[in-house]
């Protein structure tokens, strides 16, 4: 059976109107019929627009998520950046010294700036954008869709990099373990999955060439950045190497033997490995003469291989990359530099006068 209306006015049949006059016209009105069965499929159409989205009706939305995540990582890389300013060494509850390998390395900077605070920066952005977004709430020329994608290119970064140094850490740092690293890729990798969520099939397939351009572009930024770094596998991680004494070619000048000899009275100590190219280059600095008034520590003088363990001393010294200075018993400096000026400790520093006399001055802090 069909209901019929105009206007909201009913009209039962046509067989039900009174008689008319004979000259009197009559006007037929046009009229909407709508099935019982349309009825229905129209206020179900109705409820379908006024029920929510799934992502509405839950306690915590995505990307409040993506805010909390982004703390952490903020909070995490705001620590190892303070390490970096101070000079101090990280509590790696797991690796021990392989993880301070790793956070010490070169691979731990990108074009002369330390991952730290590039991660400070990135985790930041990702913990605001997630604030705005969860609360609808945006600065002047920004709205939620350039909001979304700002974080999801963000995330999509972050995954890259992340990607690229679990890579680094398999190959060149191989049997090392590094906590921080770790938790970092986890956290990017959840950002990255999280902010891809709320796109649809039909967005993410819009974006997806923006998003593999911008993860090539971050590798290859790193690949450069990288380019003249030294593989630890190509060098020592599978030699097997006799100890031997390495040989000192250059000629020491007044002001190496001066600073050598007060490095020695103070009780300075350099830690080093005899494989090490860049220790070398330190006695190098220092020439034949004045590295004989060194306080040096060998930390392999057994030779090297797989799975040698660090000498005692070095050990106990908390040695995790060479050369070390140890300098007053606190402060760690390397290289030290007996061509120029040196900082000898936090409020030390020693100079050549003109008469070839080594002078420390004390600093005030």
């Amino acid at each position: 059976m069909a209901s019929c209306f105009r206007g909201g006015s009913g009209i039962s049949s046509i067989s039900s109107l009174p008689s008319l006059p004979h000259r009197t016209r009559l006007s037929v009105l046009p009229v909407k019929c709508l099935s019982s069965r349309q009825s229905r499929d129209s206020d179900s159409d109705s409820d379908l627009r006024t029920t929510p989205s799934p992502s509405s009706t839950s306690g915590f939305s995505p990307y409040g998520w993506c805010a909390g995540i982004g703390g952490v990582g903020f909070l995490e890389t705001t620590y190892l950046s303070y390490l970096k300013l101070t000079n101090s060494d990280a509590f790696c509850p797991i690796g021990g010294a392989s993880c301070g390998d790793v956070l010490n390395s070169d691979y731990a900077v990108v074009f002369g700036v330390p991952l730290p605070f590039i991660g400070m920066f990135a985790y930041g952005l990702v913990a605001v954008l997630g604030l705005l977004l969860a609360r609808k709430s945006f600065p002047i020329g920004i709205n939620e869709s350039y909001g979304r994608l700002i974080l999801l290119g963000s995330s999509t970064s972050m995954a890259a990099a992340s990607a690229y140094f679990l890579y680094i850490l398999s190959t060149n740092f191989s049997g090392a373990t590094c906590s921080y690293c770790l938790t970092s890729a986890l956290l990017s990798f959840s950002l990255f999955f999280i902010s891809l969520k709320e796109f649809s099939v039909e967005e993410i397939q819009k974006v997806l060439g923006v998003q593999l351009c911008i993860a090539s572009l971050v590798v290859a930024a790193l690949s450069t950045s990288y380019s003249s770094i030294q593989p630890l596998s190509s060098s020592v991680a599978e030699a097997n190497l006799p100890f031997f004494e390495t040989e000192i070619t250059t000629s020491s000048s007044p002001f190496a033997l001066s600073l050598a000899k007060h490095l020695h009275a103070i009780g300075a100590k350099m830690y080093g490995a005899f494989w090490c190219s860049h220790c070398l280059e330190q006695k190098q600095m220092f020439g034949s003469e004045a590295v004989k008034q060194l306080n040096y520590v060998e930390c392999f003088p057994d030779g090297y291989r797989k799975g040698t363990k660090i000498a005692k001393a070095c050990s106990d010294a908390k040695i995790e990359g060479f050369p070390t200075w140890v300098i007053n018993g606190q402060w760690r400096a390397r290289p030290v530099r007996p061509r120029q000026g040196i900082w000898l400790s936090r409020n030390e520093s020693a100079q050549l006068n003109n008469s070839g006399i080594l002078l420390v001055h004390v600093h005030s802090i």
